[in-house]
Formats: structure tokens, C-alpha cells, sequence
């Protein structure tokens, strides 16, 4: 049973909450131990109610997961768990978020951050997710809501050009995962899928990734920053993250997960390892 726990709240995704500690890494902070601990209390937090999320998906999409060939096997869609038991949890968990919050010494602005997440996941599990365009927003909405959290548990203020950097790129990821799942599963078991095409999805996934490129380029070299010419060497490597990644999406049988393709993919994992060492070195050593 307890396997069968962790297997809902989904902990192998928790890995995108990493983008928390971007603020701190980018601020140069990351080795003040007070921000430290107080933006871990904070991810700990986000985590908590990322897999309330999580449940409440599994709840309301039991029966289209149970036709799906992937997610079936989910602990719900199984009947490893029950729904009454899977409440339970999510209950348990907004206690356990709410406590890692008080830790973190979260202020009034971090604390509707988070509450805006979790509403904007409900209304999208509701019936949003259905909505061709406002679907992928909501997604790409989750990711830029994880460094705004994590900017404003430790008060720092983050460059214009970093947010439409993540915004842009979670908006390919978003529109992977959709090509992904229109060419495996189709509309079966995802509804909005009617309304994709598979060229409407390739073209602007990729417009996505050019600006993301193009973001990222503008924010590494930003004059403004005292750490802008050291930054200009990662570029190449995010370059080579982006092709990589879009190898991946693109072969027969890919869902397009992001979470699948990083946990999976060696080289893809290499050269994300490769850059945090070298953002680390640069701004750090």
C-alpha cells in the first residue's frame, strides 16, 4: 500500500520543482544557509501541493486513464487505491504544505503564489484542460509560478528576460508533450486533442524553442548583470539541451513527457549536469 502511495503523489516529477532554486542560483545566493534552508522548506512545500494536484487528476480522470496504455497502470485507474484513501492523502498533504510553508517564513505574496497554482491546476483539471491553446498555457503558467515562488520566499527580483525564457520553453514542453500524446494515444484519452494538428504543434514548438534560445542569449549577456560575460559560455550548452530534447519528442513512440524524456535519456541528463556545474562554477568559483 504505502508503495502504491508514493506511486500517486508521483515524487519522480518533484524533479520540476527544482525551478524554485533558480532565483537563489542566478542571485549568486544559493551559499547563504538561511535563504538556503528557507527556499527548501519552501520546495518541500510546492511539492506537497504539486501532488494534491496530481491526485485530483488521477480522481477525475480515472476512467480515461484506464484506456490509456501508460497510465493505467496508475495507482487509482488500477485500483490500488481507492479514491476515499487517495482524499485522505491529499488532505494530509495540505497540512504537510502548510507547515513547510510556515517554515519557510513565507510573506502574504508567497503564499497567493501558491494558492494560485493550486487553482489554476483545479480549474484546469475541471475542464480547461480541454480547451485547445488554454491548455498548454496553464502548463507553461505552472512552471513560471515555481521561479516566481522561488524568487519571492527570499525576495529576489528576477530579470524580465529569465521569466519569458522559462515561459517560452515551458511552452515547448508543453506543446511536445501534445505531439506526443496526439501521435501515440490521440483524442482517446485527452479530449483536446481533437483539436491539434500535428503541423499546428511542430511549428509552434519550435518558434517556442527559438525564442527561448533567443531569451536565454539576451539574459546571459545582459550588461546589466555583473556576471553576464561569464554566462555567455552556457549558451552553447543549452543549445545542445534543446536539440537533444527535440531528438527525443520526435521518434516513434515518444509521450513527450518532460519528466520521461530527462529521467530517461542519458545525454540529455549529461549535458543538464554539465551546465549546472559550469552556471555553478561561473557565478560561484
Amino acid at each position: 500500500m504505502l508503495g502504491n502511495l508514493v506511486k500517486l503523489i508521483r515524487p519522480k516529477h518533484y524533479i520540476k520543482n527544482g525551478l524554485i532554486f533558480v532565483p537563489l542560483l542566478f542571485a549568486g545566493k544559493l551559499s547563504e544557509n538561511d535563504n538556503f534552508v528557507r527556499t527548501l522548506w519552501a520546495f518541500l512545500a510546492f511539492c506537497a501541493i504539486a501532488s494534491i494536484v496530481y491526485i485530483i487528476n488521477d480522481i477525475r480522470d480515472v476512467e480515461k486513464d484506464r484506456e490509456h496504455p501508460k497510465k493505467k497502470f496508475r495507482p487509482i485507474a488500477s485500483g490500488d487505491v481507492s479514491v476515499s484513501q487517495a482524499s485522505i492523502l491529499a488532505t494530509v498533504l495540505a497540512l504537510v504544505a502548510v507547515g513547510f510553508g510556515y517554515l519557510s517564513r513565507a510573506g502574504v505574496d508567497t503564499w497567493s503564489l501558491l494558492a494560485t497554482y493550486l487553482a489554476i491546476n483545479i480549474i484546469y483539471s475541471a475542464g480547461l484542460k480541454n480547451v485547445p491553446v488554454l491548455d498548454v498555457t496553464i502548463l507553461a503558467a505552472g512552471f513560471v509560478l515555481r521561479v516566481l515562488f522561488g524568487a519571492s520566499v527570499v525576495d529576489i527580483e528576477v530579470s524580465r528576460w529569465l521569466y519569458l525564457t522559462v515561459l517560452a520553453g515551458a511552452f515547448y514542453l508543453g506543446l511536445g508533450k501534445r505531439r506526443g500524446e496526439l501521435l501515440t494515444v490521440g483524442a482517446k484519452t485527452r479530449k483536446v486533442n481533437e483539436f491539434y494538428t500535428h503541423n499546428f504543434l511542430d511549428k509552434n514548438m519550435y518558434v517556442c524553442s527559438a525564442l527561448a534560445l533567443v531569451f536565454y542569449s539576451l539574459w546571459a549577456t545582459d550588461p546589466s548583470r555583473a556576471t553576464h560575460h561569464s554566462l555567455f559560455w552556457t549558451i552553447p550548452i543549452v543549445m545542445i539541451l534543446v536539440m537533444t530534447y527535440s531528438l527525443d519528442v520526435e521518434k516513434d513512440g515518444s509521450m513527450g513527457d518532460p519528466v520521461d524524456v530527462l529521467t530517461a535519456n542519458k545525454t540529455l541528463a549529461f549535458f543538464g549536469l554539465l551546465y549546472v556545474v559550469l552556471t555553478a562554477y561561473l557565478l560561484y568559483i
